[in-house]
């Protein structure tokens, strides 16, 4: 039995929202996963991030507040620790998010913004979504 692949997008991520990034890491570190030595401050997002690969093509985020105030301090005092959201990659994120708006999704940027990894990305609401916060990226030539 083959597996079908998902048209023009694959799962890139699943972003873990934490409080302390190094225990969070060091969790995924005692499953085996590497994390890349790097990690991201995403201004725009006031969010720190560190990534490490599961596969060829999909990688954990862990998701850490850098600052007070950002989208996931904010969560993290209203949820708590635990999965954040699901992020695809798709070819181009704007189109996509057209594609979805017409079909009646409601997406949380009106255009996209930039995210980790120098990425465009827009948010697909969860009330569209039977309650889990859906990323589409784009990866942009550097």
């Amino acid at each position: 039995m083959s597996i079908p692949e998902l048209k023009d997008c694959y799962l890139d991520h699943i972003a873990i929202a934490c409080s302390d990034l190094d225990a969070t890491q060091k969790i995924y570190e005692d499953m085996g996963l590497t994390f890349l030595p790097e990690r991201e401050v995403v201004e725009d997002q006031g969010v720190i991030t560190a990534f490490a690969k599961v596969d060829a093509k999909a990688n954990i985020e862990l998701l850490c507040p850098h600052g007070e105030g950002g989208p996931i301090h904010q969560y993290l005092e209203k949820k708590g620790p635990g999965i954040h959201h699901l992020c695809f990659r798709v070819k181009d994120v704007a189109a996509k998010a057209d594609e979805l708006r017409e079909q009646g999704y409601r997406l949380l940027y009106d255009a996209p913004k930039v995210g980790a990894h120098n990425c465009l990305v827009n948010f697909i609401h969860p009330k569209s979504t039977g309650g889990v916060l859906i990323e589409i990226s784009q990866k942009r030539e550097s």
